[in-house]
């Protein structure tokens, strides 16, 4: 039921800005800003549930803690990197937006670099030579 609440605080913030926002558009903006932000910290206790959750079937799975550390790590950039693109087109700044997005992707291959290279390391060994 907590879609309930969200998708509840949403609409009301949505009216509030349309109403605010013919006679005071940046306060209109802060306000979407704001609610947001309380939207992504009421999310806050799932997200640690499901980091934990992750973990422990990593571990039971034997998987090197380090890969799934680097996997949330990307998880969060992509993430973050769109929050604060929808932020930024809702301003009507696109071209800042594409390019926090630009800046999400670059770091997200970034990340991904040594998980790559150790698939690529394990299919060749796998090919008989």
């Amino acid at each position: 039921m907590e879609i309930l609440q969200i998708v509840g605080l949403g609409l009301i913030a949505t009216f509030l800005a349309l109403i605010v926002k013919e006679q005071k558009p940046t306060f209109a903006f802060m306000l979407v800003v704001f609610v947001g932000c309380v939207i992504f910290l009421f999310l806050i206790d799932q997200i640690y549930e499901i980091i934990r959750m992750l973990e422990k079937i990593a571990l039971n799975a034997s998987v090197n803690m380090v890969y799934v550390e680097t996997i949330l790590k990307i998880i969060g950039i992509a993430y973050i990197a769109e929050f604060g693109a929808q932020i930024t087109k809702d301003a009507g700044q696109g071209a800042i937006a594409s390019k926090i997005e630009l800046g999400g992707k670059i770091l997200i291959l970034a990340m991904a670099i040594p998980i790559l290279t150790v698939i690529i390391e394990t299919v060749i060994s796998l090919i008989p030579r």
